[in-house]
């Protein structure tokens, strides 16, 4: 049998999304407080920049997978308008349930599909856009994924990768320390669940630096793909557009 990494820890691939799965039923109605707290509310920023640099405007339509609490889908609607689609998706039911009930509630309604981005349920050639924020990492197959949100986008569509990256230099003692002891109390704390927060912190070193998803990004059929680092490369934007 295969294997794979749940952070730090190496499991069989057939356990890596019912174990990824637990995690997010776990933190999902603390996922956006913890994302304020975590981050300082910096997400918020990379998130407004990717919006920013996506190019999306009126009429797209736009796939936003891994989509969670619907922030990113949220975001994209407002630039769209009535002429364009976003299909907000999650693999994570409580998550995608918790995003669902909060778009409602400020009267965002939006098609919303539970998919597994390895395995796409949408013709190739849909989207002008494809996101996925903070997502990936946790995916088992990454270049599965890739090629199948390659295939969903559009010739000359474009695909936003915002995850967390490779830190500068100078800034890792810090991040490892931040990371690994006040993010699993915060999680504990906040969400009563360490072992959640503790689980992000490695899947995050275990994740492709820059350099790395770039190459896979082109690998899976992107023809350019531009990266941009964010808050000393804590997080990193990776931005591909099909051939």
């Amino acid at each position: 049998m295969s294997s794979t990494h749940f952070g730090f820890e190496t499991v069989d691939e057939s356990q890596k999304a019912k174990r990824v799965r637990g995690v997010f039923d776990s933190v999902a109605n603390k996922y956006d407080i913890m994302n304020d707290l975590m981050s300082m509310g910096l997400h918020r920023l990379w998130k407004a920049y990717t919006i920013a640099a996506s190019g999306v405007r009126e009429g797209h339509k736009v796939l936003d997978i891994a989509g969670g609490t619907g922030d990113l889908a949220q975001a994209f609607a407002k630039r769209v308008g009535v002429s364009g689609t976003v299909v907000h998706t999650d693999i994570n039911e409580a998550m995608l349930g918790t995003g669902r009930d909060r778009l409602h509630n400020e009267g965002v309604v939006l098609p919303t599909t539970i998919c597994d981005a390895e395995k796409l349920p949408f013709p190739t050639g849909t989207f002008d856009i494809v996101s996925v924020a903070f997502g990936l990492r946790n995916m088992t197959h990454k270049d599965l994924a890739l090629a199948e949100m390659c295939r969903v986008l559009k010739p000359g569509g474009r695909l936003l990768v915002l995850e967390f990256s490779k830190v500068a230099k100078p800034l890792e003692k810090a991040y490892d320390w931040y990371s690994f002891n006040v993010l699993p109390k915060l999680g504990q704390v906040i969400a009563g669940d360490a072992a959640s927060y503790k689980y992000l912190a490695e899947s995050i070193r275990m994740h492709p630096d820059q350099a790395t998803l770039k190459s896979m990004m082109k690998q899976a059929g992107f023809g350019h793909v531009d990266v941009h680092n964010m808050t000393g490369g804590v997080v990193a934007l990776h931005m591909g557009i099909k051939c």
